[in-house]
């Protein structure tokens, strides 16, 4: 099992606009950074159920 990695609340909303804009996941994660395609799914999940809060909270806390 990997490590796991806590991202800033402005990368995961950077993440998520660039989503919304249109931009390809590969992309995204390239450009940001981000290792695991399902997070980003996760978090536009969050965004789009206006669960925000929960992109603030740590890693293992939501």
């Amino acid at each position: 099992m990997g490590t796991r990695v806590s991202y800033p609340v402005e990368v995961k909303m950077k993440a998520i606009e660039m989503r919304l804009a249109g931009v390809p996941v590969k992309e995204v994660m390239e450009t940001l950074q981000i290792r695991n395609r399902t997070q980003l799914k996760t978090w536009m999940k969050w965004y789009k159920n206006g669960e925000v809060k929960r992109l603030e909270q740590p890693v293992g806390k939501q």
